[in-house]
């Protein structure tokens, strides 16, 4: 049970389940209570102890079904039973008509083939499968080599030497035992295949994401966009999980021990009372202000979602988004899901053409006395203009009321500055300049500038 159990957990982490070492030992109780006859009761317990999330659900259960509709290695006690059962076969077999007495001179793994005993068949596989280590394939490269181990263990050499005896003595029975052999070989490339599915899936994740992580936001393939997305929220999540919760240590400060010591000296410097050193900090303010023009739709959709995971990690955070003008979207990145807030911001004011120099007056306008010496002023586009007045004039009334002015630029340096681009002149007055053309940079650039405020 053990055993099952952890290969079960190593299969649900590959299905993008977290699972603790605390969730399995609460796992494992359960499965203690409950047995694993009724499959039924086995999946609810399973769900309840490891699951945290109706995603997380869905995905166990799936994971479940695929990993027990295979059969079970069997104990040292079942194999004793295996080979009893061989040898019946084996006697029946010297016996049956056209035999010959010829099969009495066959290996078990031929005996068990022309015996056509699937339950039996597929323990073997199962038991040969363990043996060979299959719960540690990976990649889709290395089907071919777990075939052959797994085929090795069950005694593939011995069964080939079969063949090549009967052919020249008995083709009727070698014919058979071929037709077996193929039907053996698919059996094990399906088990194969269905590990690989269980135990590679969390190395091939792994390995896409690497990929998209450096691939360029605004050269997405459609059928990638979804998988991008999904990539983006865990950028996100990661950094909710570093900066939102400040550790107690932060609050707390360090132990300033020249005080405890001097306050605790009527107790011989037993220190009864301690004195810590904190250090202020300002309260973290930052305006972010978003283009979502037709020139950038391609990544619009991966800066918002950073955006939104912005206002889960730092407190005060008003959000803009702009094409030909600009709206404030901090109650529609705070109120809805993710999701529903980029659907709702491109559909006011997403895909039309990038008017820099309006959008940068309209927040001159209205949004200015928001812009403190503690702020932190993040404008995430391609500079594009469509050669109308940038308004570099605003730009730096900006950068002299705030704290600095931070630009991330999807575009490539190269291009900065030919065509319409107003890179150049709007560089002059940002403290920080980075080129955010994959997720990879664009994740660091966000969490540089959260960690200056933790």
């Amino acid at each position: 049970m053990r055993d099952n159990l952890h290969r079960f957990f190593r299969a649900a982490r590959g299905a993008g389940v977290h699972v603790s070492p605390a969730e399995s030992i609460d796992a494992m109780r359960g499965v203690s209570k409950v047995g694993f006859e009724e499959r039924s009761i086995l999946r609810d317990t399973l769900l309840l102890t490891l699951a945290k999330s109706e995603d997380e659900k869905k995905a166990l259960g799936a994971c479940f079904d695929l990993f027990f509709s295979q059969p079970e290695p069997s104990q040292n006690g079942d194999s004793k039973e295996d080979n009893a059962a061989n040898e019946n076969q084996a006697a029946e077999n010297q016996q049956a008509p056209g035999g010959g007495g010829q099969s009495q001179n066959l290996g078990p793994l031929a005996q068990m083939l022309l015996s056509q005993d699937q339950t039996e068949i597929a323990a073997a596989i199962a038991n040969a499968a363990s043996a060979a280590g299959l719960t540690d394939i990976r990649y889709f490269t290395q089907r071919g080599l777990f075939s052959s181990r797994v085929l090795q263990q069950m005694g593939i050499q011995r069964l080939n030497d079969d063949l090549d005896a009967l052919t020249a003595t008995n083709p009727a029975l070698a014919e058979r035992l071929t037709n077996a052999t193929d039907g053996l070989r698919e059996m094990v490339r399906d088990r194969v295949a269905q590990a690989l599915l269980l135990y590679g899936r969390e190395e091939a994740e792994n390995l896409r994401n690497e990929i998209l992580r450096n691939a360029p936001l605004a050269r997405i393939e459609p059928r990638q966009i979804e998988q991008m997305r999904a990539l983006i929220r865990q950028m996100a999540r990661r950094l909710r999980e570093r900066f939102s919760k400040p550790r107690k240590r932060q609050r707390r400060g360090h132990l300033d021990v020249r005080r405890t010591l001097r306050r605790n000296a009527a107790w011989g410097s037993v220190p009864f009372l301690t004195a810590w050193k904190r250090k202020h900090r300002s309260k973290p303010k930052i305006v972010a202000l978003c283009d979502v023009s037709g020139s950038v739709a391609r990544v619009s959709d991966f800066f918002l979602l950073l955006i939104h995971s912005l206002h889960e990690v730092v407190s005060d955070v008003r959000s803009f988004a702009f094409s030909g003008h600009l709206i404030e979207v901090s109650d529609i990145l705070e109120a809805k899901s993710a999701e529903e807030a980029m659907r709702d911001i491109m559909s006011k004011v997403g895909f039309g053409s990038s008017d820099y120099g309006s959008s940068f007056a309209d927040f001159e306008q209205q949004w200015m006395e928001s812009v403190t010496p503690q702020t932190t002023v993040i404008v995430l586009g391609d500079a594009r203009s469509n050669n109308l007045d940038p308004r570099a004039d605003i730009l730096r009334r900006i950068a002299e009321r705030s704290k600095r002015v931070v630009w991330l630029n999807p575009e490539g340096r190269l291009t900065w500055g030919f065509g319409d681009s107003e890179m150049p002149r709007y560089q002059t007055f940002c403290n920080v300049v980075r080129q955010c053309a994959t997720p990879q940079q664009l994740e660091r650039a966000v969490s540089d500038i959260v960690a200056t405020y933790h």
